[in-house]
């Protein structure tokens, strides 16, 4: 017999699957912007990341850090330890880290002192359809994906990226646009460093296309993970361990 616990569980799947429906309505996948290439235009980059504590996988750091493009130096951070009451579930990843997210971002808006800092771009750790598409249509902002895996979906996977750009034997040729079995195209693997064995995955999120999105990236890449992810991962998992005494006290705790 089908316990409470279970029905409600799949009546929240069930909400879920509605509501990812209802904001794929609203996705943007060319590109809706005013700025650019241009540098001088497209001045503000944010990215964003969670770290999550070793002992209590439920509490986690959220990092919103927004970097200068033309100095790649960090102009703004803010962070917000929180614990998750939503479990992590394949696919549903964005109802979970997505509202911490928001309200960092809802902050630094109404943050008279860093609002001319806000991102005109943000960056999300991960691919797919998820976080990054998320994310930008509820924040009504651009947003690129960029993952260190690949999720395997529509005949792609990981090692056959990383073959093809293998195969071009050419270190130059450094991208793989990464097309489905069903002919859809899901994004790009992309060696960020010169002849890096390792890969990233960029993927469009909102209001972006591909080829805007693959440029951004290549423009603030110093190392493997562009700078703005790069930044947010070191930083938060910094502000986690400066921290310690959180995880056994009321939360959350932000800066």
């Amino acid at each position: 017999m089908e316990t409470s616990a279970t029905t409600d569980e799949q009546q929240q799947i069930n909400d879920w699957i509605e509501a990812q429906e209802l904001l794929k309505r609203r996705l943007i996948l060319e590109d809706d912007f005013s700025w650019g290439l241009d540098v001088e235009k497209l001045r503000y980059v944010g990215g964003v990341d969670l770290s999550f504590s070793k002992d209590d996988p439920s509490i986690a750091c959220a990092a919103l850090i927004v970097l200068d493009t033309i100095t790649l130096k960090v102009v703004y951070q803010d962070f917000s330890i929180v614990r998750l009451h939503i479990p992590y579930i394949p696919g549903f990843l964005a109802f979970r880290e997505a509202p911490v997210l928001l309200e960092l971002l809802q902050t630094m808006k109404c943050n008279t002192a860093a609002h001319h800092l806000y991102p005109q771009l943000l960056m999300v750790d991960g691919n797919g359809f998820g976080l990054a598409c998320h994310l930008g249509v509820l924040a009504d902002l651009p947003t690129i994906g960029i993952g260190k895996n690949l999720h395997h979906v529509d005949g792609l996977t990981q090692s056959g990226a990383r073959q093809s750009l293998k195969a071009q034997n050419d270190c130059t040729k450094n991208l793989v646009i990464l097309t489905g079995n069903s002919g859809n195209i899901w994004g790009a693997a992309m060696r960020s460093t010169e002849c890096s064995l390792k890969p990233i995955y960029i993927s469009t999120g909102h209001r972006i296309s591909l080829n805007t999105a693959i440029n951004v990236v290549k423009l603030l890449c110093k190392h493997r993970v562009p700078e703005p992810i790069r930044q947010a991962d070191i930083r938060s998992r910094e502000f986690l361990q400066k921290h310690p005494t959180v995880i056994n006290s009321n939360l959350p705790v932000k800066r």
